[in-house]
């Protein structure tokens, strides 16, 4: 296979979030409350600005590409390819800085989350294809603003705020439409056109599926219970992690 110059983006990606990482702490000091965990705050805040950048470009992908609607497998638009790879480059960069900074058995299910992610992306950006999918894929990161605002309220001490209460009430309706619906969606696509997509590539779908809806299932009964069924214990352990 010919070296691909979506690896040199995914390169370039994992650099500028490190380093991003590294000079957030001038840009955002964190507050007292959340000096004891400097590199959970500083990596929340790089989640929030890969959120940003990723959710909103899926959005704008399919804006100015409506192609990719109805090819999700072949079209491959140059700035749609990149926003995959940036998004690969961004979820090694986490994966290595939880590696480094948080116990196995606090951050497993999140470096699963992660693996499973980098691999059906860089199939995307290898082959330059199924970057539509992939695309589909990034609107979750909509949601992802919300919860990474959630989280660094939560850090701030500022759970009895009126902010904290907005950002939950979006959260949760982000959570539905843009997590929940578009993994459902996505599900779907996948049995619809099973045989049209090569069975290696169906497989690696598929299990990313199978792998991702239950752990987001069992998010969203994490924050129904800790957001409005008001359970402090669950609130006290996230702020805590």
């Amino acid at each position: 296979m010919a070296f691909s110059p979506g690896l040199l983006v995914v390169a370039g990606s994992f650099a500028a979030f490190r380093l991003l990482n590294r000079g957030l702490e001038r840009l955002v000091p964190p507050p007292p409350s959340a000096r004891h965990k400097r590199w959970k705050w500083r990596n929340i805040w790089t989640s929030l600005a890969h959120s940003v950048l990723s959710g909103g470009g899926a959005l704008a992908g399919f804006y100015l590409h409506p192609e990719l609607s109805n090819d999700l497998v072949s079209t491959h638009p140059p700035g749609a390819h990149s926003l995959v790879a940036v998004s690969v480059g961004y979820f090694l960069e986490d994966f290595v800085d939880m590696l480094c900074n948080q116990k196995l058995h606090q951050s497993w299910e999140l470096l699963f989350h992660h693996s499973v992610v980098i691999i059906c992306f860089g199939i995307a950006v290898l082959l330059h294809q199924y970057v539509g999918f992939a695309l589909v894929a990034l609107l979750v990161e909509i949601n992802s603003i919300f919860l990474h605002l959630r989280q660094i309220l939560l850090m701030a001490n500022l759970v009895h705020t009126i902010c904290y209460r907005l950002n939950s009430l979006i959260n949760l309706g982000t959570y539905v439409v843009f997590r929940i619906a578009t993994l459902a969606w996505m599900t779907r696509w996948l049995f619809l056109n099973r045989h049209n997509v090569p069975p290696a590539a169906h497989a690696v779908g598929t299990v990313g599926m199978a792998i991702m809806t239950p752990m987001n299932v069992i998010l969203l009964y994490r924050l129904l219970r800790s957001d409005f069924f008001k359970c402090r214990e669950d609130v006290r352990r996230e702020k805590e992690e």
